[in-house]
């Protein structure tokens, strides 16, 4: 990838996004670890519900396609206008 490449893909200087991503990183964290969140028990749970659902997934049959549409449509109702928003705002690219 050449540096024209790379600043595109970056949306600006690679450094300048680096140490913008560190920056926003350390915010988040603190706000995470003031409420009372930890990053392993997090990703522990994560994990582990990610492999309950596709043990739910592999063993409900056809109950468990008609959740999976519901999930897809109760997350269109908020994916689908803010990706719409974004897309009007030029925001994504």
């Amino acid at each position: 990838m050449d540096r024209n490449a790379l600043t595109r893909f970056t949306g600006g200087s690679p450094l300048r996004t680096v140490l913008w991503l560190v920056f926003l990183s350390i915010v988040v964290g603190f706000v995470l670890e003031t409420i009372g969140l930890d990053p392993v028990t997090f990703v522990g749970r994560l994990i582990g519900n990610i492999d309950r659902f596709v043990d739910w997934v592999l063993h409900l049959g056809t109950d468990a396609v008609m959740r999976i549409l519901r999930y897809l449509l109760w997350g269109a109702v908020l994916v689908v206008p803010v990706w719409f928003v974004l897309r009007l705002t030029g925001r994504a690219r």
